[in-house]
């Protein structure tokens, strides 16, 4: 199964990339002891961790949703093509991306809205495609909903100091600036209501600006959040933080508030890299979180 619906809402997910994230577990979640993964192995193995090469797996696909007669995506992945001299694993690929979009009903044309949740480097990048040697937008009667804070972060010219440093070189320049000069963008700040079912709101810490698409239809509840969390094991452990954090205190703050509302009203949380079953329905477990259950999304493999 790839599409879910949600009261009003139809959900589908829509893969890019599945596989390693040439990361070790320690090198990618430092927060995280190494006896933990080895405790957790029975269902982190093989989807969230190959014991094999000693790496993290991680999914990079996008949320289509269907609301209210619009279509809208939530992050665009990495893109063909880009130059990433400092995130090789993300550097000049060529995926089937469009024409899994495709497949499920939607031309580039087709997409209404675009949401960036933040603006790393594997959610911005089919933002554009490459046309006659120029970065142009891929949906071009998209309107891209991008937070402002986020947009000033990693905007080049600002000079901020940045965790991720040279990690997301280009990215602004090819996967954000080009719609930004098409006009095609909104920077939000604060919030911002989408329609009935769904609203973006601030959930700072990973990045400045990164935020959560939060949607409300009928008795349902899901909250689509971006990098909150790369693995599982930090619903179990939320205090744990990914190496490319840029306010840690901030980010485990955001974390907690997030999961713990989750667990409170029965939310599905949707985090943008898991594989499997992609989305987990969190519980309180003394003072952290358990999950119980899985969304009944298809796994990679079994597409």
């Amino acid at each position: 199964m790839d599409t879910i619906e949600l009261g009003e809402v139809t959900v589908t997910r829509v893969w890019e990339y599945y596989g390693s994230v040439e990361l070790t577990p320690e090198q990618f979640f430092p927060d995280i002891p190494r006896q933990d993964w080895e405790d957790q192995a029975g269902w982190l193995v093989p989807e969230f961790h190959d014991p094999a090469t000693g790496t993290v797996r991680a999914a990079i696909q996008t949320w289509l949703l269907r609301s209210e007669g619009r279509t809208i995506l939530v992050d665009t992945g990495v893109g063909n093509g880009k130059e990433r001299p400092y995130s090789p694993v993300w550097s000049h690929l060529d995926t089937d991306f469009l024409d899994n979009l495709a497949r499920a009903g939607v031309r580039p044309e087709d997409v209404d809205v675009v949401i960036n949740t933040h603006l790393h480097v594997d959610h911005v990048g089919w933002n554009t495609r490459l046309e006659d040697r120029a970065w142009v937008p891929t949906f071009p009667n998209a309107t891209y909903l991008m937070p402002k804070d986020d947009f000033d972060f990693w905007n080049p010219a600002n000079n901020r100091a940045q965790v991720l440093g040279r990690g997301n070189q280009n990215v602004f320049e090819d996967s954000v600036a080009p719609v930004h000069q098409a006009g095609l963008t909104r920077l939000w700040e604060h919030g911002h209501r989408i329609d009935a079912h769904l609203r973006l709101e601030p959930a700072p810490g990973h990045t400045p600006g990164s935020s959560v698409l939060t949607l409300a239809s009928g008795t349902d509840r899901a909250v689509f959040v971006g990098d909150l969390m790369h693995t599982p094991v930090q619903v179990l452990e939320p205090d744990a933080n990914s190496c490319f954090c840029e306010n840690p205190a901030e980010a485990r703050a955001t974390r907690r508030r997030i999961l713990g509302e989750a667990a409170d009203t029965g939310t599905l949380v949707f985090p943008a890299h898991f594989p499997g079953g992609g989305a987990v329905e969190v519980v309180h477990d003394g003072g952290t979180f358990g999950i119980k259950d899985w969304a009944p999304f298809s796994p990679y493999e079994e597409r």
